[in-house]
């Protein structure tokens, strides 16, 4: 019976691969659409990660248009596909998302760690049927636009950096989550000023999430994640400091960081008893020592002298 009950949460839901593999997706597809909140996921009761319910795989299935919808929600496209959607040259659609027009959705690095950006077809194909876009895609750009792109102005990874942390807001559990969430967009000199207390920092880190893209730590791959990954603009900067505070406030209240017992408490400890010492043991007589017989050419030891003396002195005088 007990057996029954350990596996029915594991009957009623199932891992992203398989659930992906059932609405047929390839898992970077599953991904996406999980980051976008397209496919609701629940906590692993065993502390596996997360998890699909079998009924939300059923409402997926449901859908008008499954699986041609869901697999169209989620087709992400590079610069070349991208211009080719919303009709314009490459250089515009690049000048268009460094300017924040187009936002990223995520990211990849290729063979020459080169970041290669992708955003969703659907969503580029809406902004090219928006009217009041026209102007963006035909003719001059307005002089403003041509002097930021010039003066080097790239709103890319910061406008990544926003939607991810809508991705990981979704997904947290808990207040403690949520300002890990904050935390991880953040350069650790940043939140060690607003987390001073290291059992806090510590707890943070527990709940880190991992970066989007895989590389070896300390390669320069990963350093090059670590920079898309952390704000730089001032303004950016205050927002997530204020943001990871009042989050930080929110966690504490609802339950504080844990922490060693504190030193006043060890101190009323009882103290271990002493083993006992080992009682000294009691010291042997020495042996006794066999007087050494005399050898010839030496003299003999000096107590058999002294009795051979007296010997002699006896026998003389009674003669």
């Amino acid at each position: 019976m007990s057996g029954n009950t350990a596996t029915q949460p594991h009957a009623r839901s199932c891992t992203f691969t398989r659930a992906a593999k059932e609405l047929g997706l390839k898992r970077s597809e599953f991904d996406l659409a999980v980051h976008l909140g397209q496919i609701k996921t629940v906590p692993d009761e065993g502390g596996g990660g997360r998890r699909v319910t079998r009924t939300e795989l059923d409402r997926l299935r449901a859908a008008p248009g499954y699986p041609r919808t869901l697999r169209a929600s989620v087709e992400a496209v590079g610069t070349g596909e991208a211009a080719a959607v919303m009709g314009v040259a490459p250089s515009r659609f690049t000048r268009l998302a460094r300017l924040g027009l187009v936002v990223p959705v995520t990211f990849y690095l290729n063979r020459y760690r080169a970041v290669v950006w992708l955003y969703l077809a659907d969503e580029l194909r809406r902004f090219a049927d928006d009217k009041d876009n026209a102007p963006l895609l035909t003719g001059r750009a307005p002089e403003a636009m041509r002097e930021q792109v010039a003066a080097g102005l790239d709103l890319r990874p910061r406008n990544w950096r926003g939607r991810h942390l809508g991705f990981l807001l979704r997904q947290a559990d808990g207040p403690w989550q949520r300002a890990a969430a904050l935390a991880s967009l953040l350069a650790p000199a940043q939140v060690a000023e607003i987390v001073k207390d290291p059992c806090e920092r510590a707890h943070l880190n527990r709940f880190r999430p991992a970066p989007p893209a895989h590389a070896a730590p300390g390669s320069p791959a990963a350093h090059v994640i670590e920079k898309i990954m952390t704000a730089d603009g001032p303004d950016e900067i205050d927002w997530l400091r204020c943001d990871l505070t009042q989050t930080l406030d929110e966690a504490r209240a609802h339950e504080p960081a844990p922490r060693p017992a504190p030193v006043e408490a060890r101190a009323h400890e009882p103290a271990p008893r002493p083993s006992p010492r080992p009682k000294p043991k009691p010291k042997s007589k020495p042996d006794p020592v066999t007087p050494r017989p005399a050898v010839a050419g030496q003299p003999a030891d000096r107590p058999q002298r002294a009795r051979s003396g007296l010997l002699g002195w006896l026998r003389r005088r009674s003669a």
